[in-house]
């Protein structure tokens, strides 16, 4: 093999660990018990003294390695567990198959702190768990160790801290979790309540600010996450202590910085990794740098990241579009109708929020009365979130009506974020011009740049406008699967409009109408109608019988037996998230005669109010109560059932004007 030497995954632990998320996210897999047996060939190697190591025997159980000398065991392997063709189209499927999204870090915690696996650690996300372990043990026996870790929005940084929270104290170390920004330690805390005594939590969780005059290497490790965030000094008027970065290193056997330098979103932010180098240096500390890369926020798409970066004009990526980037963004016109869509969203989960550049004094602070941003041309009014929810803003009850900020969000996830950009950003001409003295008086994360300008103005000019940008990246990526914008200044509005847009212009065009479809799509004159095709409806538009003649046709492959009724459809919303997924298409059949309970039903009634879309039809699990009159047994009531908590059961006291018996998803 040529080219450098560098440390990496054990080739079982890789395969089994793609085995193991494809089977935790894809549908396919999930709902139709697909086994996955995996393993893996090292077709250049001639021995195996190294890969089949004992030391490795959990993983090797679970997926084989092959060697080059192993091609007959390989065959035989596969003849083992490959016995029959592909005659479903498994294969076909499975690549298909739809997405389940990320998991939420905060949902997790208290099954991971009991030991659960709740995430599966890939590729270079593993390599940092095991490397931080590995300096663990060897800062434990005496050498000093730091160890920084870079990676940017959703990499996996605070899922690898938690996991390492965990796995460190399982191995009787002495280990904290520390943070700068209260709101996740806050959020953290809140869901621990009530599974870990409150002292055990608040032992696990510190902020950055805790280890002023501590003793030398009093603890094992120190886990520090958004290290970005870090500060000179601490207490609350930042005047205790000398330098957070130093006191962490000297308090610690092993000290883990995870940074994203670009996430710095205040003038006092000085953790980098300069500084970090500096006083582990100091320390005798020995340094190892790591990197994360794969992104599993904004589903997964690094490809928007890199479009945040170029439209905020951070850094000039190719990413210049939206087009390919599985990630929903939209750009309002109003206010009031970003809020909607937000309301919209939050309304299933409590998993969506608003938030905004600290361009609004929090007036309602003192007064709960009064309204914080108003947009007077909208008639929009909205207050900063309230000191009622405080850190607790992201997960707290009924907390969608008020605004957060980078001070509530930073370092916390939603699934849909809706960010108003203020007048500290705007285009003029395509260049992003910002200005520090837009932003509130209240803001402290500007507090000194009035001086700063004074004593040097390019430099003030510069660092704020670093934190600008750096704050909007922030905001725009908080969500796991959208991201709202409105923009204060109309020409930045249109900026954001204009690149936000996708092939063919809008995404509600002929080709991103059928986005999912990999399947030809061609008017009934092109189709031959259940020769292999069948149409596609839009339920949300139909009106009485689906008339055939207004719509699209779709190709299926050989493998699905086409007659006349079936037709294909998108199913909207999440009452049937946990086997259809939001946006999924799915093939239905058209059978009002006799339909089965337990059987998931496109359902038509004049009673039916979809709580996704409003209309008459809806998707559900079907289930009927019979009853006898007049020696007839007849329908008493249809009961059509979610397959999510989140929604309520629909009863109808009469027969369906019309059910499809859904086929499967496609």
């Amino acid at each position: 093999m040529s080219g450098s030497k560098k440390e990496t995954n054990h080739p079982s632990y890789q395969a089994w660990s793609y085995a193991a998320l494809i089977e935790d996210y894809n549908e396919t897999v999930r709902k139709e018990l697909i086994q996955l047996q995996p393993c893996a060939y090292l077709h250049n190697l001639k021995s195996d003294n190294a890969v089949n190591d004992p030391f490795y025997f959990e993983y090797i159980s679970k997926a084989p390695v092959f060697i080059s000398p192993d091609a007959l065991k390989l065959a035989e392997f596969l003849k083992k567990h490959v016995k029959y063709g592909d005659t479903n189209d498994i294969m076909y499927r499975i690549e298909h198959g739809s997405i389940k999204p990320s998991k939420n870090l905060a949902d997790c915690l208290s099954s991971m702190l009991t030991g659960n696996r709740e995430f599966v650690l890939l590729d270079e996300q593993k390599l940092v768990y095991e490397t931080a372990i590995d300096l663990a043990h060897q800062a434990v026996k005496g050498k000093k160790q730091t160890l920084i870790v870079r990676g940017g929005p959703g990499t996996g940084k605070s899922v690898i801290a938690i996991n390492l929270l965990v796995e460190l104290t399982k191995r009787e170390m002495l280990v904290q979790y520390v943070s700068k920004n209260a709101a996740p330690r806050a959020v953290f805390k809140e869901k621990l309540t009530g599974s870990l005594k409150k002292s055990n939590i608040d032992n696990m969780f510190k902020g950055s600010g805790s280890y002023i005059d501590i003793e030398e290497n009093i603890f094992d490790v120190l886990v520090v996450d958004e290290s970005h965030r870090l500060n000179e000094k601490s207490g609350l008027y930042g005047n205790k202590g000398e330098n957070q970065i130093k006191e962490i290193i000297v308090g610690s056997k092993l000290s883990i910085f995870f940074i994203d330098e670009a996430q710095r979103v205040t003038l006092k932010d000085i953790g980098s990794e300069a500084s970090i180098k500096y006083w582990a240096s100091l320390q005798g500390a020995e340094v190892s740098e790591l990197d994360l890369v794969s992104q599993f926020r904004c589903n997964g798409s690094d490809g928007y990241l890199a479009w945040v970066d170029n439209v905020l004009q951070i850094r000039e990526t190719a990413n210049t579009t939206l087009d390919d980037i599985d990630y929903e963004v939209k750009v309002f016109d109003d206010p009031n109708k970003l809020k909607e869509a937000i309301f919209d969203k939050n309304r299933l989960t409590n998993k969506a929020r608003m938030v905004a550049g600290y361009c609004w004094d929090w007036k309602s602070k003192k007064n709960q009365d009064v309204f914080d941003i108003v947009i007077p041309k909208y008639n929009f009014k909205a207050q900063w979130n309230l000191t009622d929810d405080g850190s607790l803003w992201m997960i707290a009850e009924n907390s969608v009506n008020q605004v957060g900020c980078i001070h509530t969000c930073q370092g916390l996830e939603v699934d849909y974020i809706g960010v108003i950009i203020g007048e500290d950003f705007v285009v003029r001409d395509g260049h992003v011009v910002t200005d520090a003295c837009k932003r509130s008086s209240n803001d402290r994360s500007i507090r000194g740049f009035k001086k700063l300008l004074k004593e040097s103005p390019e430099e003030a000019k510069q660092v704020t406008k670093e934190i600008i940008k750096n704050t909007y990246r922030t905001l725009m990526t908080r969500g796991q699967k959208g991201c709202y914008i409105f923009c204060i200044d109309p020409e930045t509005n249109e900026y954001f409009k204009e690149l936000a847009k996708r092939k063919e212009d809008e995404i509600i065009n002929a080709v991103n109408l059928y986005s999912g479809l990999d399947f030809p799509v061609v008017p009934l004159e092109e189709a031959k109608p259940y020769e292999g095709y069948v149409p596609i409806y839009d339920a949300s538009i139909a009106n009485g019988e689906f008339a055939t003649s207004e719509y699209n046709w779709i190709r299926l492959p050989e493998v699905f037996a086409t007659r006349e009724g079936m037709f294909v459809l998108r199913v909207v919303g999440e009452s049937m998230n946990r086997r259809i997924p939001n946006g999924s298409w799915c093939l239905f059949s058209a059978n009002s005669d006799v339909v089965r309970n337990n059987k998931i039903v496109l359902a038509k009634s004049s009673c039916i109010e979809d709580p996704d879309h409003g209309g008459s039809y809806t998707v559900k699990v079907y289930q009927h109560e019979k009853t006898l009159q007049d020696g007839e047994v007849v329908n008493q009531r249809v009961i059509l059932k979610p397959d999510s908590n989140a929604y309520l059961i629909i009863t109808i006291p009469k027969p369906l004007a019309a059910v499809y018996l859904n086929s499967m998803a496609i």
